[in-house]
């Protein structure tokens, strides 16, 4: 959290001796004028002071407390650190953050402040009593333990990358990210129940993104409350990239471009999109890799996360997936949508580290390149 601490100044006033009115009575009053003007009392004086030695004496005490430091809030200490704190060891529910020697003794709403923690979930944090701040240890109850939500199915799962706040799954073609009715299961979101269970992780299933059923690459899930948080906030705000391999159907002529086409649901296909001025704004970019004699491989990058908008957009340019029924593709190379997520990038919830991983291209792909490249 940036900021800087500020310090206030005392600003003194320098004073003399006090001053009196002007005054009608007779003789016998110190500091009269000889030519009968105006006179003023001057402050009494030991032996031997010289007039305005008093004065002198107040300025050097004001000029003291002028010049002598204030001592900071903790807000204004909490502030007055740029960087978040770091993560230390995590133990069980609890994980320390070791804090600066000047932080010591500081309230600990003062010093969450510094952590990227949300003001709602720090807030949810103290009430559940999640928060403890001995000398220059914080620590904090970010994996509190969890029932896991869905029943749990065994089925052969790649781990592309796992941290303490952080799981991205290799979703093979063929199963779905989440349920999509009452009842279902064998999803991926059960698969991953499944490993957490095995691997003795009480955590509850929060996948950020989807994918289609037929697609293949990486799923991004958060693993506590505060990662879930800091994720849906990346998703909103477009900073998690997600990169696809397609394979086209024709050739495309240019080597890189933009589709910036609303998309809508079909009126009279309730799982199907298609191009509609009234529908939400979908914007994907693409490039070539590699063209062949009536297919391209294209590498695309998401602006916006709509339904099936790949397969849409491409679709709408006259170069449906090669496999993909649903928008116009043949099934003769391939028997699903040509479409695999390559690689996802985000930042760590925490440490803001840009972090990345990359999915293997799957077989049937691979195979279909391969028939291409003869």
């Amino acid at each position: 959290m940036r900021g800087s601490g500020r310090e206030g100044s005392n600003r003194g006033k320098m004073s003399g001796g006090a001053r009196s009115g002007r005054s009608g009575g007779s003789g016998g009053q110190r500091g009269s004028r000889k030519d009968g003007g105006d006179r003023r009392d001057v402050p009494s004086r030991r032996d031997g002071q010289r007039p305005g030695d008093a004065r002198k004496t107040d300025t050097r005490k004001t000029d003291a407390r002028k010049t002598a430091p204030r001592t900071m809030s903790d807000r204004e200490l909490v502030r007055s650190y740029a960087e978040p704190p770091k993560l230390g060891r995590r133990k069980g529910e609890w994980i320390d953050i070791r804090l600066p020697e000047a932080l010591a003794g500081a309230a600990p709403q003062k010093l969450l402040q510094m952590t990227p923690i949300a003001p709602k979930l720090a807030n949810k944090l103290i009430q559940a009593k999640g928060v403890l701040a001995q000398g220059t240890t914080l620590r904090l109850k970010l994996f509190p333990a969890e029932a896991i939500d869905f029943p749990p199915d065994w089925m052969e799962l790649n781990v592309l990358y796992e941290d303490d706040f952080t799981l991205v799954v290799n979703k093979p073609s063929g199963i779905e990210v989440h349920p999509s009715e009452h009842g279902q299961r064998r999803t991926l979101a059960h698969a991953v129940a499944s490993y957490y269970e095995m691997t003795n992780q009480q955590v509850r299933i929060r996948h950020i993104h989807r994918i289609d059923k037929e697609t293949t690459g990486p799923v991004l899930y958060a693993k506590n409350e505060f990662a879930h948080y800091e994720y849906d906030k990346a998703m909103r705000e477009k900073s998690i990239e997600r990169v696809y391999l397609a394979l086209a159907e024709g050739v495309l002529e240019k080597d890189r471009g933009t589709i910036n086409k609303p998309i809508g649901q079909d009126r009279h296909h309730s799982t199907k999109r298609r191009v509609s001025e009234t529908g939400d704004p979908a914007v994907t970019h693409y490039e070539v890799v590699e063209r062949f004699v009536d297919h391209t491989l294209v590498r695309l990058r998401l602006e916006t996360g709509r339904t099936h908008q790949i397969r849409v957009h491409l679709s709408a340019i006259g170069h449906p997936l090669a496999g993909d029924g649903m928008y116009g593709g043949k099934r003769g190379l391939i028997a699903r949508q040509a479409l695999h997520g390559e690689r996802l990038i985000w930042r760590h919830p925490w440490t803001g580290e840009s972090l990345s991983a990359r999915a293997p291209l799957p077989d049937d792909f691979a195979e279909a390149l391969g028939k291409l490249r003869g």
